[in-house]
């Protein structure tokens, strides 16, 4: 957690906030592409490095005030939503990408964390409350019942929404919690939760990589509660049980995956970045290992994960244990090591880490009303069996 406060700190510009999408585990970055959902896990690591004393309490609260300022007010946007990629000191569009739906919600999550967070600090309060205020959900659904997956400027909405079980949990709670433009509680209802059956275990998911089940639980803590379609949290662990019995089935391919070497989620690779991972198998799969599929699990199986984690550095040292943490991925077998920290990456490994500790990052999201408002809305409400079977 404390080398991956640097990458939030260092790898962000001291005059916007904005955090790199991806930097060099060694040498000087020289990139100005920053990710909108790297800042936004960038915000929470901050406040996670103010209370545990990672950085300056002084400068990690400083950087978020100036961060939420430039956002508000110099960074490009269309009806409050962000561009997915931006230029790091300018704000402006980079790549054609598109404004996106998804990252504006994780940048979200890091303002309103910060916004509990900092609760003694009125200009962060104002910044947050304003930011989130401004945008209009109802013009993301573009006339249809979910959530369009972003707008291009010369294109408009795109084809794709987020219909199908995925990451998009936290995406609707924003929407639907919004003080100025809800969208209806019942497009919740609306979502397609396909049933994947592996293992003897059976869970909710779409065909992607275990990020999905991962991302909304690093803010949202849903661990004793269930809306009328399932625990999310219990679903989770069922599908990282199911990705590490997968892992291991693939042991026969690659002979390095074992109970001590396994996990498989988007990242780079060899060949460019690839979405893989399992099941059902999906992507080249070439042996290539991957932290953050384990880093980003720790609050579903604590003690398998760590003992990955611990594992991949012992095994390989300063290889994959680098200034900022874990590189994003690695094939043993090749003596391949990623040469970048992806800031997405590092950020769910780093989130997932506190709320394992001290349960940090739930306990301060859950403080914005609107959450709780949403859950609300959306029927969620107490699952003491899953709270048993936990315990």
């Amino acid at each position: 957690q404390g080398r991956a406060s640097d990458f939030f700190y260092y790898e962000a510009s001291p005059r916007t906030g904005m955090v790199r999408d991806r930097a060099p585990a060694k040498g000087l970055s020289v990139s100005r592409v920053s990710s909108i959902a790297a800042t936004g896990f960038g915000l929470t690591a901050l406040c996670i490095a103010h209370k545990r004393n990672y950085l300056r309490p002084f400068d990690c609260e400083q950087r978020v005030e100036k961060t939420l300022a430039f956002l508000l007010e110099d960074c490009p946007h269309e009806h409050g939503f962000l561009y997915h990629f931006i230029d790091m000191e300018s704000g402006q569009r980079m790549f054609g990408s598109e404004l996106s739906s998804i990252d504006t919600c994780w940048l979200l999550c890091g303002i309103l964390t910060c916004r509990q967070y900092f609760a003694g600090n009125p200009r962060i309060q104002g910044l947050a409350t304003t930011f989130y205020r401004r945008i209009d959900w109802e013009w993301m659904l573009n006339g249809g019942k979910t959530l369009s997956m972003g707008w291009l400027p010369d294109q408009g909405f795109l084809n794709h929404r987020w219909d199908i079980y995925s990451e998009l949990l936290l995406l609707y709670l924003l929407a639907i919690g919004s003080p100025t433009h809800p969208i209806p509680a019942t497009t919740w209802n609306d979502l397609q939760r396909p049933v994947v059956q592996y293992g003897g275990l059976d869970y909710i998911s779409g065909v992607a990589p275990i990020f999905i089940h991962q991302y909304a639980h690093a803010w949202c803590d849903l661990r004793n509660v269930a809306d009328l379609h399932a625990n999310y949290f219990t679903n989770s662990i069922a599908a990282t049980r199911a990705h590490q019995l997968w892992c291991l089935t693939e042991g026969r391919r690659f002979p390095w995956f074992d109970q001590n070497l396994w996990g498989i989620s988007a990242s780079d690779s060899r060949e460019g970045y690839r979405v893989w991972g399992g099941p059902p198998a999906m992507g080249p799969l070439d042996g290539t290992l991957v932290p953050n599929a384990s880093g980003g699990s720790l609050v579903f199986l604590p003690a398998e994960c760590t003992h990955v984690l611990l594992s991949m550095r012992e095994q390989f040292k300063e290889k994959v244990y680098t200034r900022y943490g874990f590189v994003d991925a690695f094939q043993p077998h090749a003596n391949w090591f990623a040469p970048d920290i992806l800031g997405i990456d590092q950020g769910i490994m780093m989130l997932m880490a506190e709320n394992l500790r001290t349960g940090f990052v739930w306990q301060y999201f859950m403080k914005n009303h609107e959450i709780a408002h949403a859950m609300v809305e959306m029927q969620f409400h107490p699952d003491p069996d899953a709270m048993a079977q936990l315990m």
